[in-house]
């Protein structure tokens, strides 16, 4: 198991992409690997056979451990030619059998059998009141797994109590309405992948974390759409991808968390962390699941080179070609939701992060101009806020300060 980020410990097979038997070449794609930080395509370090899958798909395992075993050439040579009969080593004097706590004192044993769990597997136990030494793990060496948590709890496993005598007869009671039973074929049981599973858990800590609050507003973009579709074909040909209206939010975005700084901080136990750098998160959805790569220091970034990066970013994203470093570090979270046809959306934040903005679908509506009703193009722009560190006053105007920058627009506020 490579590590995947400097503070990874763990990760979870979420796929395998060869089977046992199949040639591989090196650096060919030969397992899809899920951590904390990142979901990849982990290439083939060797050129041979594969000739033993050690780990099962959703299974994980900590960093360094055997996941596969690959016979190279040069190995299938060494093991194919005559070998010596090693010397036998000297019988070892016999040693007294160890006894039951194999002498260790009992916090040293205590804390022997807590290392045996992995951080993500006391974790996951401990939102849920279990203790992981009561349930039977499926892993390495009887190792308990995040799967094996799961199912534990699906399956409302507790220790058995003991039982006490009834001061009387409980009455028996009411028989409830019979259920019909599903026919054959009506159900299916679906196996939750690791990527899905690992954005569930980051979903759920998220709303047990912050309080969220949520705002919208409406945006006219008129002259951001004149200009992009008089633009686009032009910016295409000069700089071979697509121009698209979010990194003209982004760039208006990185100015207005300079004017609220609040906007980009996180919460701690010691106060309110405030960053003075941007590293914004811009999310990406795919067929498996949502991922968020990260612009760093995207406020440094000309209006060009930034659509570029960010058009990487999804790019590399969506063929799972990221790096752990692309992962790390964001400080504001941006989302096109619009790209799906969403009129509006309520976000979860993306922790440790103080707020999540999304932009909505572009759509031709009525407005009220001089006393006159005109067509223009508006959006709707959403925002899911920390209430910890943010009141409704200060998200407002935030938003605000965007809407007015984008409904301002001219050429002239590009920042190359």
């Amino acid at each position: 198991m490579p590590q995947l980020g400097e503070s990874v410990t763990e990760g979870t097979v979420d796929r395998w992409l060869k089977k046992e038997g199949d040639f591989v070449k090196r650096d060919e794609p030969l397992v899809e690997v899920v951590t904390d930080k990142v979901n990849a395509e982990i290439p083939s370090p060797f050129e041979g056979t594969l000739v033993k899958i050690s780990v099962t798909e959703g299974s994980t395992v900590n960093v360094g451990a055997e996941i596969a075993q690959i016979e190279t050439e040069a190995a299938g040579a060494a093991a194919s030619a005559p070998a010596e009969a090693p010397p036998q080593p000297a019988a070892a004097p016999a040693t007294p059998s160890p006894s039951p706590d194999g002498g260790r004192t009992a916090p040293e044993a205590a804390e022997e059998k807590k290392s045996r769990f992995s951080p993500a597997v006391r974790r996951l136990a401990e939102e849920h009141g279990i203790d992981p030494a009561t349930i039977k793990g499926s892993g390495e060496g009887g190792r308990v797994t995040r799967d094996d948590v799961l199912a534990f709890v699906q399956a409302g496993s507790q220790p058995a109590a003991p039982a006490e005598a009834p001061a009387a007869p409980a009455p028996a009671p009411s028989k409830p309405p019979t259920q019909p039973s599903p026919r054959e074929g009506e159900e299916e049981l679906v196996r939750i992948s690791a990527v899905r599973r690992s954005i569930a858990e980051h979903m759920v800590r998220s709303k047990a974390t912050s309080p969220h609050a949520w705002t919208l507003i409406e945006v006219d973009v008129s002259e951001l759409v004149k200009y992009r579709e008089a633009e686009k074909e032009g910016f295409r040909a000069r700089h071979g991808f697509p121009l698209t209206y979010l990194p003209f939010v982004a760039q208006i975005l990185c100015e207005a968390l300079h004017e609220f700084p609040y906007l980009n901080s996180s919460w701690t136990d010691d106060g309110i962390l405030l960053k003075k750098y941007i590293h914004l998160g811009i999310a990406v959805a795919y067929p498996e699941g949502l991922i968020v790569p990260v612009v760093h220091n995207a406020d440094h970034l000309g209006f060009t080179e930034l659509a570029r990066t960010m058009n990487d970013l999804a790019t590399r994203a969506r063929n799972k070609q990221l790096k752990p470093e692309d992962m790390q570090g964001g400080t504001f979270t941006l989302n096109n939701t619009g790209a799906n046809g969403s009129f509006a959306s309520g976000p979860i934040i993306n922790q440790p992060q103080a707020a999540i903005l999304t932009t909505e679908t572009i759509e031709r509506r009525p407005r009220v101009i001089n006393e006159a009703i005109a067509i223009r193009s508006i959006m709707n722009m959403c925002m899911s806020f920390d209430h910890r560190i943010i009141d409704g006053l200060t998200a407002g105007q935030f938003i605000n300060w965007i809407k007015a920058r984008l409904e301002g627009w001219t050429p002239a506020s590009l920042r190359l």
